[in-house]
């Protein structure tokens, strides 16, 4: 059994706390991994960044479909909102539309987003970084083409 939770602001500001069972949370959204999710770290530093707004927030983690971040407080579960990601040392970006799909419940909440949409070769930069990521952060020397079959496989979890 899977148990998920969502957070909901009602009209008063009042944050209220949902729990629900299967692969859905209570606003209906997939919260199933599709693909493998990469901790958004190098040398326990980070390297990958979100631009939403004027936030400027270092991601938790990323994959090809999503990515989650410390939860901006006007992020609301099933809100759509526009993104600029941002990778260490590289002038390139990947930008697109994305949607809450949820946020813990927790001291330092996160937000975990489903990418919606790619501007452009986006998505092809992302999965290029990501395949990059996996090489650069493996502690046993792999060729780019099994880092490319990590990135594009199913996720482990």
């Amino acid at each position: 059994m899977t148990v998920l939770f969502s957070r909901q602001v009602d009209k008063s500001g009042n944050v209220t706390r949902n729990e629900s069972e299967g692969a859905s949370n209570a606003s209906g959204l997939n919260e199933h991994r599709v693909h493998q999710s990469f901790v958004a770290k190098l040398h326990g530093e980070p390297c990958f960044w979100a631009l939403i707004g004027e936030e400027h927030l270092a991601l938790n983690n990323l994959s090809l479909t999503g990515f989650a971040l410390p939860a901006p407080p006007m992020f609301i579960p099933g809100e759509q909102f526009y993104f600029i990601l941002q990778r260490e040392g590289m002038s390139d970006t990947v930008r697109g539309r994305a949607v809450v799909n949820d946020i813990s419940d927790d001291d330092n909440p996160s937000a975990g987003c489903r990418i919606i949409q790619f501007e452009d070769s986006s998505e092809k930069l992302l999965h290029d970084w990501l395949v990059m990521h996996v090489i650069r952060c493996s502690a046993v020397r792999i060729s780019e083409k099994n880092a490319n079959d990590i990135v594009s496989g199913r996720s482990l979890v």
